[in-house]
């Protein structure tokens, strides 16, 4: 059974942006797409690095160490160096706070 945990308040994320959100010892990459959230294990699966330190562009985070890229809807890896997926997480917001489950 999936369990929802507050993250963030929704009018801290403006679209386009990332928040990195610690929830019961799991590093969380927040994004905000569009008006729609998102949510994905803030590790690159390469290198280790903070994945919301890197850029977001056309709905891909670029890793900041050597700029592999993941889909942030899927978390699909998209591009080299990057080939194993990064884990994401349901989204759900309720009462304008950003909940993630696991």
């Amino acid at each position: 059974m999936t369990t929802f945990h507050p993250a963030i308040a929704e009018v801290e994320l403006m679209d386009g942006e990332v928040a990195r959100v610690l929830i019961a010892d799991k590093k969380i990459g927040i994004y905000n797409l569009g008006g729609s959230f998102y949510a994905l294990d803030d590790t690159c699966t390469h290198m280790k690095a903070r994945l919301s330190n890197g850029y977001i562009e056309d709905g891909f985070i670029a890793c900041p160490v050597h700029f592999g890229k993941f889909d942030i809807r899927t978390g699909k890896a998209a591009s080299a160096p990057c080939t194993i997926d990064v884990a994401t997480y349901p989204v759900k917001v309720e009462d304008g706070q950003v909940l993630v489950g696991f």
